[in-house]
Formats: structure tokens, C-alpha cells, sequence
């Protein structure tokens, strides 16, 4: 049983999957939207070469705990998600992962242009890896 963590942005979709034990995520690309067709053809590709079984999309929260027009988008964009591809979603609340990504880069010195193009996609892997965790940890 395969996951992916999805990090659904305005110009790019950052895409992770775990490992079939689903116990750790992998950053795997940055899609560039075009259309939502292409989009969601790809994913599908992506959902079919890995044996994925469920999908994570990050929902980013304000700060107090609500949800902002961004966050909307994103619970839009989930339950296209699910009506497309026929699989099971989970909302996963991404506060912080993408400045996570961002310091983690910083601190390994990734120079600006490659953190541009790897950023989504470690977010996604931060997203899923968080979701896997909570999930492991409510099983104990």
C-alpha cells in the first residue's frame, strides 16, 4: 500500500510517495499545471507506475487554526482529486512544511535556483511524511 502527499501550489504540484511500507516519503517531481486534463493525466501515470492506493494534499491553515482562501483552493483541488482518480484523500494540515523545506535547504547551502526547483516537491514528501507518522503513532 502505496501513499502520495500531493503540495498543490498556483503554478506547480509537488508530488512524494512512500515506500510500500509506508514508512518513509520521497520527494518524486514538480508537476507544472498547465491544464487540469494534463494534471490530473499525470497524477494518473504517477498513481499507476508506484501501486498508489491513497493520496495526501496538504491544506494550508491560517495560523489560528482556520481556513484562508488558499486553504479553500486546496479542498477544492482534493476533491477534484478523488472524483478524478477514483482513490481516497486525506486532508493533511501543511502549516510551516514548505519554510521547513525552505531552512532545510538553506542549511545544506542548496544554492537558489536548485531550492526553486526541488521546494515542492520536499514539501509534498514533509506533508506525506507527517501524515505517516500521525497515522503510525494513533496505531500505538
Amino acid at each position: 500500500m502505496r501513499l502520495m502527499g500531493l503540495d498543490y501550489g498556483d503554478k506547480t504540484i509537488g508530488v512524494a510517495v512512500s515506500d510500500e511500507l509506508g514508512w518513509t516519503a520521497q520527494g518524486l517531481e514538480v508537476i507544472r499545471r498547465t491544464t487540469e486534463e494534463r494534471d490530473m493525466a499525470r497524477l494518473r501515470e504517477l498513481i499507476a507506475q508506484y501501486g498508489v492506493t491513497e493520496i495526501v494534499v496538504g491544506l494550508p491553515k491560517n495560523m489560528n487554526n482556520t481556513i484562508g482562501p488558499r486553504g479553500e483552493i486546496c479542498i477544492a483541488f482534493s476533491e477534484q482529486v478523488h472524483e478524478t482518480l477514483q482513490l481516497p484523500v486525506h486532508l493533511w494540515d501543511e502549516r510551516l512544511t514548505t519554510a521547513s523545506a525552505q531552512r532545510t535547504l538553506l542549511e545544506a547551502d542548496v544554492s537558489r535556483k536548485k531550492r526553486k526547483q526541488v521546494i515542492d516537491k520536499m514539501a509534498a514528501a514533509l506533508i506525506l511524511q507527517g501524515y505517516m507518522d500521525a497515522q503510525a503513532n494513533s496505531k500505538r
